[in-house]
């Protein structure tokens, strides 16, 4: 519950003179950046998505300002600057005729989408009807039915959704982002039973972020058993972790650790691995 004055998790609702209000997220108030950002694109399933294909044309890249999750590695953690009520907001009419001729996709980052799904959506549903891609990058912590509600649209469109399945064992995953991770994988499933619906591109993409000393071979393994008992053919990015947040006093990903981590994934049944971010990858000390 949220006492009067008081703020939600995401820190988009509050409590004034005993009513909910929202700070944003609906379709009229957005709180976000965004920006044009030319293909080919580091995108998490730039290896299975035609996106490369279309040089000249870009990405709408969306920021989203808020989370459903508190990840002490948080790699984009500088929204949390961000006052909700005290800074501008974007509609999802505006955001929608962000995108001009050259818009090939959309992608919903964040912070995460899931915390601002009302509006993303909104600003979907025009973006696809132009004939953009509509893809989410996301923990995948929304309610089921604004999820199936974003895989019409990514369908529909021909975008993806990447999940980020941050660790698999609960505990784990409590302690370094502060929430279960129950809905992530129930949500993951959920999405994924819809693959067959369209195999190329692929809907559904996972990808996991190495942190040195917490998400480990053994983590990965069981994360990527979790992935094929789903679809053994769901493409698994594995990312690189560069100090960020709380976690500024962590070595960068070593080689080593990367390789034995893409190891265990193709040992768990996956059929298609890539390691991301091989610029960041440091040199093969302890872990």
């Amino acid at each position: 519950m949220i006492g009067e004055g008081g703020l939600g998790f995401c820190g988009l609702r509050t409590v004034v003179n005993g009513r909910l209000r929202h700070l944003a997220g609906t379709p009229s108030r957005g709180l976000l950046s965004w920006y044009r950002d030319s293909l080919p694109t580091n995108c998490v399933a730039d290896w299975v998505c035609g996106g490369w294909r279309h040089r000249g044309a870009h990405n709408l890249a969306v920021f989203y300002q808020s989370c459903t999750a508190d990840c002490l590695f948080c790699q984009n953690w500088h929204f949390r600057r961000v006052v909700p009520g005290s800074a501008p907001t974007t509609s999802a009419a505006q955001l929608a005729r962000a995108a001009n001729e050259r818009t090939f996709c959309v992608c919903y980052f964040g912070g995460d989408p899931a915390s601002q799904m009302p509006h993303a959506l909104a600003a979907s549903k025009t973006l696809a009807d132009r004939g953009v891609r509509i893809c989410w990058e996301t923990a995948g912590t929304m309610h089921p039915r604004l999820l199936d509600a974003a895989v019409r649209l990514s369908l529909r469109s021909g975008g993806c959704i990447k999940f980020d399945l941050k660790a698999f064992d609960d505990a784990l995953h409590v302690a370094l982002c502060g929430i279960s991770n129950a809905r992530t994988l129930a949500n993951f499933a959920r999405a994924a039973a819809r693959n067959r619906e369209r195999r190329e591109p692929r809907l559904v993409v996972a990808s996991t972020l190495l942190v040195p000393g917490y998400v480990d071979p053994d983590q990965v393994g069981k994360i990527a058993r979790f992935i094929a008992s789903v679809d053994p053919d769901i493409p698994y990015a594995l990312l690189a972790f560069a100090p960020q947040f709380w976690m500024r006093d962590l070595p960068c990903t070593s080689a080593s650790h990367a390789r034995a981590a893409e190891a265990a994934a193709r040992a768990a049944g996956l059929t298609s691995v890539r390691i991301g971010n091989r610029q960041l990858l440091g040199s093969d000390g302890p872990q």
